[in-house]
């Protein structure tokens, strides 16, 4: 199990919800000793935030200005890719009606759906990238690659296995399309993800066409959008650590200044 992963693992269950609400509740309980009015407040704050986030109201405006920024793909612009790179998002594991075997989360399934309907339309070859952050025996990848072999009956031309974030998965497969003499492609993940994705895949010098999928953040307000249930609780997760996550990457992958030769 690499170490980074679970560090930032951690790490994000103290800053997201439900767990930063929930410490945060228990503080304000505490305050209320020896001030009531601050504690009480901050209990009280700390609950609706978390009721909030709890409805699918609360989900689009986390997701709505992320998945707005890049727009759906325009396959005019398709035609202009050399590959298809597939970006994994996690495992379920020992999956019993699949002989115990691990199998890509509902999310990665999406994708892997999308891109077999690109790669259909388009006939461009696959790169998935996924490595083994748990520690697990098999890489994302593969568990992705089988998937579309066995349910799309699509082959994969390059496995990224080695990557352990979002970070690695753009730096190792451009080391690999670069071998192949690829510089541009087509890059698909969840819509909320996407931003910061194609923000660090352009940094390695790939030139990315965005082809977005699995947006949570659209459509009309409907009543039962304003009434509490832990998938909407789910779908804030993901936006507020997209938000932390682009923060992040602008601060420690911001793109190095080209030095002047030296004459």
């Amino acid at each position: 199990m690499s170490s980074a992963w679970l560090l930032v693992n951690a790490v994000s269950a103290l800053l997201l919800p439900p767990l930063n609400l929930l410490l945060l509740c228990a503080a304000g309980v505490l305050l209320r000793r020896r001030w009531p009015r601050l504690g009480g407040g901050v209990a009280m704050l700390s609950l609706a935030v978390l009721l909030g986030l709890s409805t699918h109201a609360g989900v689009r405006l986390l997701a709505r200005p992320l998945e707005n920024r890049i727009p759906v793909l325009d396959m005019a612009q398709a035609s202009n890719a050399e590959a298809i790179v597939v970006l994994g998002g996690g495992r379920s594991r020992n999956a019993p009606e699949y002989g115990d075997l691990d199998v890509p989360r509902p999310n990665v399934l999406a994708r892997l759906r999308y891109a077999a309907r690109l790669q259909r339309q388009t006939g461009l070859p696959l790169l998935v990238s996924g490595g083994k952050p748990e520690g697990a025996a098999q890489s994302e990848a593969a568990l992705m690659a089988r998937v579309l072999r066995e349910d799309f009956r699509i082959s994969v031309q390059w496995l990224e296995e080695e990557s352990d974030n979002t970070a690695q998965n753009a730096a190792f497969a451009a080391a690999l399309l670069r071998q192949a003499g690829i510089s541009r492609v087509l890059l698909v993940t969840d819509a909320l993800h996407m931003p910061r994705s194609q923000r660090i895949f352009e940094q390695t010098g790939l030139e990315v066409i965005a082809a977005p999928t699995s947006y949570i953040g659209q459509g009309a307000l409907h009543p039962a959008d304003f009434i509490p249930n832990a998938g909407a609780l789910r779908d804030s997760h993901y936006a507020l650590h997209e938000w932390i996550g682009l923060l992040w990457y602008r601060i420690a992958y911001r793109p190095r200044p080209v030095l002047p030769s030296a004459l």
